[in-house]
């Protein structure tokens, strides 16, 4: 979101203002600093009198500000901002789908696809988004496929791993192989114990070979009790959050994802573009970045055994690793460019206000 805000206000083609359902986060010093106007809308609940306070408050900006365009970009904010520019009479209502996964309940389900109708256009990041979708009634002339965008001057081609190690203070694994997952502990559906089976494999061909997890979340604690279940602990670096993801990959070896489902992973594309190749598994839009053989490898969701025969594999040829990467770059700046993206929302906002 805060891209295609940076992406739309540069353009110069748009006025563009934030709207926000909760102060703070680790992300607002990214909004501030766009220097857009920003409007705080703190919900407590969909369910109380301040749902109603702060619904007048948006239909208020928004009429003043004449707004012709509101484009939500999750769940809570589709449900808040498709209702309110709706009574707001807004030109151009446009919601946002990023996950096929199953973590919403059935009743949360029905209120965001009751959002998805008061929209004009639904964007979602992959066709396996789209699709899933259709299945759950929402008509497919109304969802538009947007890929996610990557700026790749975060992503030097000629970036220096050695650099990159100490900056992170990861200099204690210089000289070994890294394979690195970068991917938050807050839900089961990124499927750790699947990336430790699969370290168990690799690590009992590949001695030397390091296991890096970049993430918090809840679930970080019990994936690490897990990894000196398994024996891996001693050869697994659970990094927390990582703020300088370019950096980590660069000293990385071969990434990895391990995911039971996705929508359309920004990890991917970072993997991708820092020219690295990447084994995951087959699931979301996996497929529409990854080119089997090519940039990198996918697996079925659960299957330890294929994942690490081709880690072991990539680990054994510095030739291959090197033509994944480059091949992995290539696609990212031909096809998932911000300026692709820039151009693709564009046309959608000018396609509904025609």
């Amino acid at each position: 979101m805060i891209q295609m805000c940076m992406l739309l206000n540069e353009s110069s083609d748009y006025r563009v203002h934030v709207a926000a359902l909760r102060p703070g986060g680790v992300l607002r010093p990214a909004i501030e600093s766009l220097q857009v106007p920003i409007i705080d809308l703190t919900l407590t609940s969909f369910y109380d009198a301040n749902m109603v306070r702060q619904t007048r408050r948006f239909i208020s900006y928004v009429k003043q500000h004449q707004i012709d365009v509101v484009h939500s970009n999750d769940f809570y904010s589709n449900i808040f901002a498709m209702t309110g520019a709706t009574l707001a009479g807004v030109r151009a209502r446009v919601a946002s789908k990023r996950e096929t996964t199953g973590i919403r309940s059935r009743t949360k389900a029905t209120v965001e696809r009751n959002a998805f109708r008061m929209a004009h256009a639904v964007v979602a990041n992959a066709t396996a988004v789209k699709e899933m979708l259709i299945e759950r009634g929402i008509r497919g002339d109304k969802i538009q496929v947007i890929y996610n965008g990557l700026d790749m001057r975060r992503f030097p081609a000629d970036a220096s791993a050695d650099d990159a190690l100490r900056r992170l203070n990861l200099e204690a694994i210089r000289g070994r192989p890294a394979i690195t997952i970068v991917a938050n502990f807050e839900h089961r559906v990124k499927d750790f114990p699947m990336l430790l089976r699969t370290a168990q494999r690799v690590i009992s061909a590949v001695p030397e070979a390091v296991f890096v997890l970049a993430g918090e979340g809840q679930f970080r604690e019990e994936t690490e009790q897990l990894a000196a279940e398994l024996g891996v602990k001693e050869s697994c670096l659970f990094i927390g959050r990582c703020a300088d993801a370019p950096a980590l990959l660069t000293a990385s070896t071969i990434c990895v994802l391990t995911s039971q489902a996705e929508g359309f992973s920004n990890s991917i594309l970072e993997y991708m573009a820092a020219g690295r190749p990447v084994v995951a598994t087959n699931v979301g839009g996996a497929s529409e970045a990854i080119v089997e053989g090519e940039t990198g490898y996918l697996v079925n969701s659960g299957d330890d055994r294929l994942m690490a025969e081709h880690l072991i594999r990539l680990l054994g040829d510095r030739e291959l690793r090197t033509t994944m990467g480059l091949n992995g770059r290539r696609v990212v700046e031909e096809r998932f460019s911000c300026e692709t993206r820039l151009r693709n929302t564009s046309a959608l906002y000018q396609r509904i206000l025609n």
